[in-house]
């Protein structure tokens, strides 16, 4: 199944997008974590487009072909913004789909229009997570500014910091990254990994009101050697969302989508056929 390639309305800019079968069948909306790209849903776009559903991966704010922020505003909130403009542009509910960063995305810009939201499926995204879990993806951020002067030494960074399986083969992360000065960046706006967007307690507050706010289903892939969310995450955000089921990947880490982006499809799959959205 091939890609069609789409631009999306977020909240003032353009947020680069591929769609992947019917575009007249249910809509489920692929948001991925900071510093990743749409290509990290793409396994599991592909294959709820073959079974029937509409997969459209979609670049956050300042990642991967999407538009940098004009005003540099990186908080949780504009990529909640972000989620409420495309929910705007579907003409029919939606599921929205989220991992880390994506997922606080979709679960604050989804909350606040349970008329358009069939179910949010959060692969390792609570209201409360453990700060010291971020200082892994801080230190992966902290190495990037420079630059790589190889893609090994990118694919070696991808190791150290988030635990990653080191690429045996890395030119696929050409397609991540960007040629400036002799030079490799991830394609990212630098501003997204500034001190300032990374956990600050606004994102907490932020959070913790979707959860409460939430009334439409709610299911949790929780990585089982996860350091951001904890058990202590999980047990809060039942007690803010009732609603809340709870699946454990097991034998992977919170950025497990990046590598077992099939096996979280299967899981998905599954809970597209509870909860169906109305075809138009």
């Amino acid at each position: 199944m091939t890609a069609k390639r789409l631009t999306l309305p977020g909240d003032g800019l353009e947020l680069a997008a591929d769609a992947f079968g019917d575009p007249a069948a249910p809509p489920v909306l692929f948001f991925h974590g900071g510093g990743q790209s749409r290509r990290s849903w793409t396994g599991s776009a592909r294959k709820v487009g073959h079974a029937g559903y509409y997969g459209v991966t979609i670049d956050l704010r300042g990642h991967g072909e999407s538009m940098w922020a004009p005003d540099g505003d990186y908080l949780l909130e504009a990529f909640g913004r972000d989620v409420e403009a495309l929910l705007a542009y579907f003409d029919r509910p939606v599921t929205l789909v989220g991992a880390s960063r994506g997922g606080q995305s979709a679960l604050v810009g989804g909350s606040r229009h349970p008329d358009r939201v069939t179910l949010t499926m959060l692969a390792d995204v609570a209201p409360m997570i453990d700060d010291e879990g971020v200082d892994d993806i801080r230190g992966f951020f902290r190495a990037s500014e420079a630059g790589f002067a190889s893609l090994d030494e990118a694919a070696d960074a991808l190791h150290h910091h988030l635990g990653q399986p080191r690429a045996q083969n890395v030119s696929g992360l050409a397609k991540a990254m960007r040629r400036q000065a002799e030079r490799w960046f991830w394609r990212w706006d630098p501003k997204t990994t500034a001190a300032e967007f990374l956990h600050p307690p606004s994102e907490g507050e932020a959070l913790i009101d979707a959860a409460k706010r939430i009334t439409t289903p709610v299911v949790l892939v929780k990585a089982e050697l996860s350091n951001i969310v904890t058990p202590a995450s999980v047990a809060a955000f039942r007690r803010f969302t009732p609603q809340l089921e709870v699946v454990e990947a097991h034998g992977v880490g919170h950025m497990f989508t990046g590598d077992r982006n099939d096996a979280f499809a299967e899981t998905l799959l599954t809970y597209l056929s509870r909860y169906r959205p109305v075809t138009a």
